[in-house]
């Protein structure tokens, strides 16, 4: 493996994973944490689901809701990307203007297009959520019965029914360095 010179000052970044539930998002993040640490890389992970049950426990599923949510995930995020963590976020956030809003506020920012179509989410679904949603167990449950709103341009498309997670976790690699938020691996 090549090494990489840690630098003392690394630059803080927040990259947000947006995509249906079931996209893959918080796989590409596992694998995407992986490689970050073993680079020796400080980083944080906030995932959506660990969040709704601690940082914004009590809230639901309305836009109003949603909105606060991803509010809240972007205060920390920019809190943690402002003191050169690289922060790592998986969140639905179906709502196009208030990731702008996050985006806008924390400046240091990769947002990843987590993309397969509802289909594909919902035989991926081991909870048995979409099938909740579609019986009307559910309500407001993004792709269903609630919009999901797909970046315009984003800094990197996963198109997890067309590619393998390692060519996922690559493209966010490659779009980290290019930006220079991490540092390219020099041949040993």
């Amino acid at each position: 493996m090549p090494s990489v010179p840690v630098s003392s000052q690394q630059k803080g970044v927040t990259v947000w994973f947006t995509g249906l539930s079931g996209a893959g998002k918080t796989t590409i993040n596992d694998a995407l944490t992986e490689q970050l640490r073993d680079r020796g890389l400080s980083l944080e992970i906030l995932d959506g689901d660990i969040v709704r049950t601690n940082l914004t426990k009590g809230l639901g599923f309305s836009k109003e809701d949603r909105d606060e949510n991803v509010r809240r995930i972007g205060f920390v995020s920019h809190l943690l990307t402002r003191n050169g963590v690289i922060v790592l976020v998986s969140a639905i956030s179906p709502y196009r203007n208030i990731r702008d809003e996050v985006r806008n506020r924390i400046g240091n920012f990769i947002e990843v297009y987590v993309s397969a179509p509802v289909e594909v989410c919902e035989q991926r679904d081991v909870k048995g959520l979409y099938a909740k949603a579609r019986s009307g167990e559910i309500k407001q449950f993004t792709g269903i019965s609630d919009p999901y709103e797909a970046p315009l341009n984003p800094d990197v498309n996963c198109e997890t029914h067309k590619e393998t997670l390692e060519e996922s976790v690559n493209k966010v690699i490659v779009k980290l360095e290019e930006m220079g938020y991490i540092p390219v691996p020099v041949a040993a």
